[in-house]
């Protein structure tokens, strides 16, 4: 029979010892060798096996033990040991007789598993030793990069790139860890984490569907929309349908937010004329406030209206510069 060496590949994000029913009854059942001591190595020994980290080089060790036992299990490191692999294959394919080359996933990693990693560099970068501009930051001098790092996503949803979508999403994540990791230094009392960030959002999606984890019978958009409404007032006492309307949103995104409320509840509220007003400022803001409210009678973005136009005066303005240079 030919002998065999097994690849045994776990998740470095999960806790040590949580591996599949295959994996421990292979690990159990055959000599383990590793290339160095870790957390993993004394789960598997506190569960009967014999693990052993080789004096010499890798490949030779698992050739001897697999010929001498007929089975040997090398046990990964957290980075998947490609390289041992790939020299244990190259070999294997020169000499076939030897040993059967066999991978085995021991463990899997969860989705959102390399969140934990991100969590882990922030917490290095923030801490004493690591990068010294985070050190350096806070609440404050943040809030203007999350700002940007929004809109840069928001340009890349307009253009339909899914690709740079990708990028800039892990750029607002990052603006999401730099502020957990500040709010760890807090004082006592004040103090919370990225998993309370987490917690939070997870009781809210809970919370807030009951159509999905509960046995409310709602089924049409609409109704999952009251039902949501319902939640969120029941959740904060506000004293008006505006409250919570954020006052640094652009002007035009305030404007079209506020008679959405408004007309939300059935508030006919006209937006002031712009004849009415006694300044030219006032008659320039009435006036496009009521350019907003039409637009929203239209069912039209008036903020992504006025951002297309200007992007297009914005090419236009190139165009003429072009011509400037080479007339």
């Amino acid at each position: 029979m030919t002998a065999r060496i097994v690849l045994l590949v776990t998740s470095p994000r999960l806790p040590a010892g949580l591996l599949s029913a295959a994996a421990w009854d292979v690990v159990r059942g055959n000599p383990v060798l590793t290339g160095a001591e870790s957390a993993l190595t004394d789960a598997v020994r506190a569960a009967g096996a014999e693990v052993r980290v080789p004096d010499g080089p890798a490949v030779p060790a698992l050739l001897d033990a697999a010929a001498a036992h007929g089975a040997v299990v090398w046990l990964a490191g957290p980075a998947g040991d490609e390289a041992l692999a790939r020299e244990l294959g190259l070999r294997l394919a020169r000499e076939p007789g030897l040993a059967e080359l066999e991978l085995m996933y021991g463990s899997w990693d969860p989705p959102g598993a390399r969140l934990l990693d991100a969590v882990e560099v922030m917490d290095r970068l923030s801490s004493p030793g690591g990068d010294p501009w985070k050190r350096a930051q806070t609440h404050r001098s943040l809030a203007g990069y999350l700002i940007e790092e929004c809109y840069e996503a928001y340009d890349a949803i307009g253009a339909d790139d899914t690709d740079a979508l990708r990028e800039e999403l892990g750029d607002v994540l990052l603006q999401v860890l730099l502020h957990a990791r500040l709010a760890e230094e807090l004082p006592e009392g004040e103090r919370w984490t990225v998993d309370d960030v987490a917690g939070g959002l997870v009781e809210k999606m809970i919370r807030r569907n009951p159509h999905v984890f509960a046995d409310d019978r709602a089924t049409t958009l609409d109704e999952i929309t009251a039902n949501w409404e319902r939640i969120k007032r029941a959740e904060k006492t506000r004293d008006s349908v505006l409250d919570g309307i954020a006052p640094s949103l652009p002007a035009l995104a305030l404007a079209a937010k506020i008679l959405e409320r408004a007309a939300r509840v059935g508030l006919a509220v006209p937006p002031p004329l712009a004849d009415s007003q006694v300044d030219p400022e006032g008659r320039l803001g009435a006036g496009l406030l009521g350019t907003v409210a039409a637009a929203r009678e239209a069912g039209l973005d008036p903020e992504a209206a006025l951002r297309r136009a200007a992007l297009a005066y914005a090419d236009a303005v190139r165009a003429a510069e072009r011509a400037a240079t080479t007339g």
